[in-house]
């Protein structure tokens, strides 16, 4: 069998192991899970007050943006921060010994972090649904909408957890991503309708892909009139299908190079050196 074909199976094995093993982990299955339920109890609380220019709860409209939220989180930091550990404790340097092991590592460690996001998603879009008044889960179209959403979100966001993963120095240099991805949370219209912000804000929330999905998603889930509170008073699903192509595109032609020279620079006096680094963080 081509060497190739046996690493892509190899990656698909080690994927479905890896889902698995954190779906059976309560512990690390509930670290993935405690920011959208509090996001979600934090809406619920405000759950009386009104979508500015529709009626509408506003707990209800915020439900499509924390899964989005949580959607990036999930793929994007648990990506970066896996490849950032297997790194340093020379995980990475192993499956480079072994005829396209680095390929079969990647796949396997993307499929493994894409079916946990859509996992963590289902887990806390069903109960949402229960709780909150408004979310349209009857619908076929729902679901086809959700389905294409979550795939080019993953898509688009995915790329960037592996860049991160390959540059980070230390596990702990990713502390700075999350503070600006929570920073970004604030401008993609994911508690409250982005229409509310400055201009200038709203180009920015634009220009990344946590807004489109939460986007793509609002339309999914919620009824029709609400688009009126959005940009340019639709659910823009061209535009949506655009904006998560391109940074696909752009994400993993940049995380291809970004990957290829990350592996030809694992060495073992790399990983001794990082590993030295580490032990010293913890004396």
């Amino acid at each position: 069998m081509n060497p190739r074909a046996v690493a892509v199976r190899a990656g698909l094995r080690r994927g479905r192991i890896e889902f698995r093993h954190t779906m059976t982990n309560a512990g690390e299955l509930m670290g993935w899970l405690w920011l959208p339920v509090v996001a979600l109890i934090v809406m619920y609380a405000f759950g009386d007050g009104a979508t500015p220019g529709v009626d509408f709860p506003l707990g209800a409209q915020a439900v499509p943006g924390i899964l989005a939220m949580n959607a990036v989180f999930t793929g994007l930091v648990g990506l970066a921060m896996t490849l950032t550990l297997d790194r340093e404790d020379g995980t990475l340097l192993r499956a480079r010994a072994t005829p396209h092991g680095v390929l079969a590592y990647v796949i396997g460690k993307v499929l493994g972090k894409a079916a946990m996001a859509v996992a963590v998603v289902l887990l806390v879009l069903l109960p949402a649904m229960l709780v909150f008044d408004g979310l349209q889960p009857g619908r076929l179209s729902t679901w086809v909408t959700l389905t294409w959403v979550l795939l080019l979100g993953l898509l688009a966001v995915l790329p960037i957890g592996a860049i991160l993963g390959a540059v980070s120095g230390n596990s702990q240099s990713l502390g700075f991503v999350t503070l600006l991805l929570m920073a970004l949370v604030a401008v993609s219209g994911v508690f409250y309708p982005i229409t509310a912000l400055p201009g200038w804000l709203q180009w920015l929330g634009q220009a990344f892909p946590l807004y489109w999905m939460g986007l793509g998603l609002r339309s999914a889930l919620l009824p029709d009139a609400l688009a009126a509170a959005e940009a340019g008073g639709s659910w823009r699903p061209t535009e949506t299908v655009l904006a998560l192509g391109a940074s696909a595109v752009v994400g993993f032609t940049l995380a291809s190079v970004t990957l290829r020279r990350m592996a030809r620079r694992e060495s073992g006096s790399s990983v001794a050196a990082r590993r030295e680094r580490v032990a010293q963080r913890l004396d």
